[in-house]
């Protein structure tokens, strides 16, 4: 349970905010019920990306890890943003966060409404596929069925080279341009929000240092304790969904808190 004091404070700190970046994880997800990587149990643990190297090298492992991404795919199938998506979507939308940056690969930011300008996924985005040789975006409703009825990896029907899933697999080059952005909204950042993520992940990982080295108030929201919350300004542990309900775009009243006096 969230001790409605941390809940009061962290509505406060982001009302007062006027350059909020949101930082998302799994956790945040997890609440539509998509799986995340650690959890005991997980679905992940018998379908495991397949390394970057590996897909390369190997049309066999081609196979497999599309084998792997459409078992997942199914897993998750029905699920819908929650009302802390459609929340931190309204914030985007309104001006009030200048960014959201997630870790997340399902596309439940964008169902919800988050302007893909102000959007950065740092570990790509499961939803659809793309050439590696071109960069020739595939659709996966168009993938499947052949692959499903062949039990072949798809090749770009543009270039022939290798179609992969667009997510970032283990091994493989963060995108550039969107480590780019998120560095510099993270400095530009007053409150450095970060929602459902363990924070052992890097690069992305170092993102809220880089925001509090340059004056931010850093918040945490997880339901376990990260390895940067001796740095955080505010830790609210809890469920997600509980520590935001009832946030609304009300200001603050005569509670005098923003987010340089966490």
């Amino acid at each position: 349970m969230v001790a409605p004091a941390l809940r009061l404070a962290l509505h406060d700190a982001v009302l007062a905010s006027r350059r909020l970046v949101i930082f998302t994880g799994a956790g945040l997800s997890t609440e539509s019920g998509v799986p995340d990587f650690r959890t005991p149990g997980s679905p992940w643990t018998a379908n495991k990306p397949i390394p970057f190297e590996a897909f390369i090298a190997s049309a066999e492992a081609r196979r497999e890890a599309w084998r792997r991404k459409f078992t997942m795919d199914d897993s998750f199938a029905g699920a819908k943003p929650s009302p802390v998506h459609r929340l931190l979507a309204d914030f985007v939308r309104e001006g009030r966060a200048i960014g959201l940056v997630t870790q997340n690969i399902d596309g439940l930011h964008q169902q919800a409404g988050t302007p893909a300008e102000k959007l950065v996924e740092l570990h790509g985005n499961g939803t659809y596929a793309t050439c590696l040789d071109c960069g020739m975006r595939h659709e996966l409703h168009v993938i499947r069925p052949v692959f499903e009825a062949t039990g072949r990896a798809p090749r770009c029907e543009d270039c022939d080279g290798p179609v992969k899933s667009a997510t970032i697999s283990f091994g493989q080059r963060m995108p550039e341009a969107a480590m780019r952005q998120a560095d510099r909204w993270s400095r530009e950042a007053d409150l450095f929000l970060v929602i459902g993520s363990s924070l052992v992940v890097h690069p992305a990982a170092q993102l809220p240092l880089v925001a509090k080295a340059n004056g931010a108030a850093l918040v945490i929201v997880n339901r376990e304790q990260t390895p940067l919350d001796p740095a955080a300004d505010l830790v609210v542990r809890g469920e997600i969904g509980e520590a935001f309900a009832g946030l609304s775009f009300q200001e603050p009243k005569d509670r005098g808190l923003a987010p340089s006096g966490l």
